[in-house]
């Protein structure tokens, strides 16, 4: 008998947390203490010690830099070095600026308005706190935080959509990331409708993934209208509707369309499926024989189902009753939302049902459209 157990998910710590972390690092080692490792105490009064990767003096002052560690997360931050350049000052009180390599704001809605370095309140108020108990009594610092290579590593980021250009962000809200964290992933979907309702908006697309984007690219949807709502569909109309958006589009693959169709508002294999029962049951609604729903059933891909039927008149009676029960969904989710449209589709790009106000739809949303810019 295997009496092995899967390891746990090794967790990291955010780029918020490694500059706190560099900062700290950099007053000890101006003063002569040990500056190897860093206690930090984080939000919800938890602690977490950071190795230190280096210290030098600089001509004003001290520098810190800790060695990004995301642990089992797949975060193109990790390994990515975190500098803080500390300068001491007589007068009392902490500033903190972006140097080379972290992102400058250039569109509200976010937690830091435009013009200023994206470094979230978060990590503000950590590295304020962990330098507060470091510095002498009366004293300040100015605090430059920098990321050699933020601008190339920020292309691969979210960062450009959001309009934070020339780097990284310094994130965190707990100082810790768990591997694939649902909550970064939901913040990453808050973040992008935020920015797209400051900046006027009044409509979005909303796609579950890149096949989802691809086709609603396809039909003339501007790529800067389009979010990625991955697998959290509750939870990202909810944020539409509080937010103030008036209309909605939603292009989906039809598996995770059944699904959410059904009422499940989290499509993730983990914790729905019904595609195929939902797909045999509007078929049953619109005509199909029993050999029909039994043959529906007795398959594995929602796609192939789903365009073999597509065929059929009843198929297409339960394709359409698909995309009206997403709409049904979707406003009851997003409060304030007036009207939604929605199309289907099976790979690569093969339309099989839409919402007779999806052209009209798409002809607003393209008038109204902010771009990336």
């Amino acid at each position: 008998m295997n009496d092995m157990t899967e390891a746990e998910p090794m967790k990291g710590f955010t780029t918020g947390s490694a500059a706190a972390a560099a900062a700290t690092a950099a007053v000890r080692f101006m003063f002569d203490r040990s500056c190897s490792l860093v206690s930090l105490n984080l939000p919800g009064d938890r602690d977490i010690v950071i190795p230190v990767t280096g210290c030098r003096r600089t001509y004003e002052g001290a520098e810190g830099w800790v060695t990004k560690d995301a642990g089992d997360d797949p975060d193109v931050t990790h390994g990515a070095v975190i500098v803080a350049e500390v300068k001491i000052s007589e007068e009392s009180g902490i500033t903190i600026l972006g140097g080379s390599g972290v992102g400058v704001v250039t569109k509200p809605g976010l937690l830091v308005p435009p013009g200023r370095a994206a470094i979230n309140p978060g990590p503000m108020a950590l590295i304020r706190k962990s330098l507060g108990i470091e510095l002498p009594q009366g004293m300040g610092a100015k605090v430059t935080i920098s990321i050699p290579g933020g601008e190339e590593l920020a292309k691969r980021t979210y960062n450009p959509r959001l309009g934070i250009i020339g780097g990284l962000s310094i994130l965190g809200t707990t100082g810790i990331v768990s591997p694939m964290s649902s909550d970064a992933i939901v913040g990453t979907i808050k973040s992008e409708l935020s920015v797209l309702r400051a900046a006027g908006a009044s409509m979005v697309c909303l796609v579950p993934g890149n096949y989802g984007r691809r086709m609603a690219m396809l039909l003339g949807i501007p790529d800067g209208m389009i979010v990625n709502i991955s697998n959290f569909a509750g939870d990202s109309l909810a944020m539409a509707g509080n937010l103030g958006f008036e209309k909605l589009i939603l292009v989906g693959q039809v598996g995770k369309c059944a699904k959410l169709s059904a009422g499940s508002l989290d499509t993730h294999n983990v914790k729905s499926d019904g595609r195929l029962e939902a797909i045999a049951a509007y078929s049953a609604l619109h005509g199909a024989t029993s050999d029909d729903v039994r043959e529906i059933l007795s398959s594995t891909m929602a796609d192939e189902v789903a365009t073999r039927i597509s065929k059929t008149e009843w198929g297409m009676g339960a394709l359409n009753e698909l995309v009206s029960r997403i709409v049904k969904t979707a406003l009851s989710r997003a409060n304030g939302v007036s009207e939604c449209a929605c199309l289907t589709f099976s790979l690569p790009d093969w339309e099989l049902a839409r919402t007779e106000n999806l052209g009209r739809l798409i002809d607003e949303i393209k008038a109204i459209s902010v771009g990336n810019g």
